[in-house]
C-alpha cells in the first residue's frame, strides 16, 4: 500500500506540473502572436527607410563616379583603418525554460570573441539579459562593460532601441569601438530561428538593402532636396536605430517561440509520464486487491 500511496502522490505532483507548463505555453503563445504582429507592422516602415537609404547611397556613389571623386559618406558609414576595437551587444533573456535559446546565443558569442581575440582584436561586451550575462561573466569578466535586463522582459519598446543605438553610436564617435556587432536570434517561425552576429557599425546601406526584394535603383532617376549626401547623413542614424529595434523584436519573438515549444514538449512529456504511472498504479492496485481476495477466500476455506 505504501507503493500505491507514493505513486498517487507522484501522479498528483506531475499533474500540477502539467498545469503549470500548459499555462506557460498559452502565455508564450499569446506573447508570440503580439511579437509577430509587431514584426509585421514594423516591416513597412523598415523597408521604406532602408530603401530610401539605399537610393541615397547609390546616388552619392553615382555622383562621385561621374565627378571622379571619392563618395562623401557620413562618419557612421566609414570603415576605419586598423580598427581593432570590437563591441559585441548580446541580446539574451532574463528567464529560462526556453530550451537551448540562451545556450546557443552564449556559444555564438564565445565563438565570435575567441575568433576576434585570435586575430588580435580588443573585445568589449554589453549583455542585455541575465541568462547571457551569468554565463559569460565567468569566462569574460573583464570584457563586460555593462549588463541590464533583457528588452523582451516587459515587451520591446522603441525608446529602448533609441537608447541602445545612441549608446553604441556615442562609443563609436568617441573611438571606444571601431566595429559594433549585435548577437541575436533572427525569428523564422515558432520552431525555427537563426542565431547570428550582425554588424551595425560601420553601417553600410548595402547591409540594410541586401534582404530587400528587387532592385532599389534599377536605372531610374531620382532627385531630391537637400542633396543626397545630406539625406544620407540624416537617414543613416535612423536606419541604425531601426536595425537595432528590428533585432530586439526578432529576439523577443524568438524567445517566446522557443519557450512555447519547450513548454509544449514539457506538457507532452508530463502527459506521457502520467499515463505510464497511472497504468502502473492500476496494476499494483489490481494486484493488491487480488492478493486480499485470495487471502479472504483462503481464510474462509480454512474455517
Amino acid at each position: 500500500m505504501a507503493g500505491l500511496k507514493e505513486l498517487r502522490n507522484r501522479i498528483d505532483a506531475i499533474k500540477s506540473t502539467e498545469k503549470i507548463t500548459s499555462a506557460m505555453k498559452m502565455v508564450s503563445a499569446a506573447e508570440l502572436r503580439r511579437a509577430e504582429e509587431l514584426l509585421d507592422k514594423s516591416a513597412v516602415y523598415r523597408n521604406n527607410l532602408y530603401r530610401a537609404a539605399g537610393v541615397a547611397w547609390q546616388a552619392v556613389c553615382r555622383e562621385a563616379t561621374e565627378n571622379e571623386t571619392a563618395p562623401l559618406l557620413p562618419d557612421i558609414c566609414r570603415e576605419r583603418e586598423n580598427g581593432g576595437k570590437y563591441l559585441l551587444v548580446v541580446l539574451a533573456s532574463d528567464r529560462g525554460l526556453c530550451g537551448s535559446y540562451n545556450a546557443v546565443i552564449v556559444r555564438t558569442v564565445t565563438a565570435r570573441v575567441e575568433e576576434l581575440k585570435a586575430a588580435g582584436r580588443e573585445v568589449r561586451l554589453i549583455c542585455l539579459g541575465s541568462r547571457g550575462y551569468n554565463s559569460l561573466k565567468r569566462r569574460y569578466p573583464d570584457e563586460i562593460i555593462r549588463s541590464a535586463e533583457a528588452a523582451s522582459a516587459k515587451g520591446v519598446d522603441y525608446a529602448e532601441a533609441v537608447a541602445l543605438a545612441d549608446e553604441i553610436l556615442q562609443m563609436f564617435y568617441r573611438r571606444e569601438a571601431d566595429v559594433c556587432e549585435i548577437v541575436y536570434s533572427r525569428f523564422r517561425s515558432a520552431v525555427s530561428r537563426d542565431t547570428q552576429s550582425r554588424q551595425v557599425l560601420p553601417l553600410l546601406p548595402t547591409m540594410l538593402t541586401e534582404a530587400l526584394p528587387g532592385e532599389i535603383y534599377n536605372g531610374a532617376f531620382y532627385d531630391g532636396e537637400p542633396d543626397f549626401a545630406s539625406q544620407l547623413e540624416r537617414l543613416m542614424p535612423l536606419a541604425l536605430t531601426e536595425a537595432v529595434y528590428d533585432m530586439m523584436i526578432n529576439s523577443q519573438a524568438s524567445e517566446q517561440g522557443a519557450r512555447m515549444a519547450s513548454m509544449d514538449n514539457a506538457t507532452r512529456n508530463a502527459k506521457d509520464m502520467i499515463s505510464k504511472l497511472t497504468l502502473r498504479y492500476n496494476r499494483l492496485r489490481q494486484s493488491a486487491i487480488t492478493t486480499e481476495l485470495t487471502e479472504i477466500i483462503a481464510g474462509a476455506e480454512a474455517v
